[in-house]
């Protein structure tokens, strides 16, 4: 009788969703809503982007339509964002959107297979 081979499968930490960015067709608005209706503090970044703190997950509010997604997009960090994008691609999913700096990170979109649209970011 043979000795049988151990198998040892790697555990993979996963990923921590930091964020949750909605799209507004007004900015202010959206975030005084929240802001009275869940008690979130804002955080303004100019004219087109809010931070909400406070509900257990960052809630930001992308007003410039440019750089909207079409649908929440949930935000999620990672260690090493080239490493990071190359495993979306190799899994099938498509970049659509960056990489692009801004104040905190570095992030970029993309698409999984089914259709809804994600981000990865770097804190710097």
């Amino acid at each position: 009788m043979s000795p049988r081979s151990v198998c040892t499968v790697k555990k993979r930490t996963p990923l921590e969703i930091t964020s949750i960015e909605f799209p507004s067709t007004s900015m202010p608005a959206t975030a005084e809503f929240l802001e009275t209706v869940c008690g979130w503090s804002p955080t303004v970044y100019g004219t087109s982007f809010t931070s909400l703190m406070g509900g257990g997950v960052d809630v930001g509010i992308q007003g410039d339509i440019d750089e909207q997604s079409p649908a929440p997009l949930l935000v999620i960090r990672v260690a090493d964002l080239d490493e990071a994008r190359q495993r979306v691609e190799e899994a099938g999913g498509t970049v659509t959107f960056g990489p692009i700096d801004f104040p905190g990170g570095c992030r970029f979109h993309f698409r999984e297979p089914g259709g809804n649209e994600l981000a990865m970011w770097v804190p710097r």
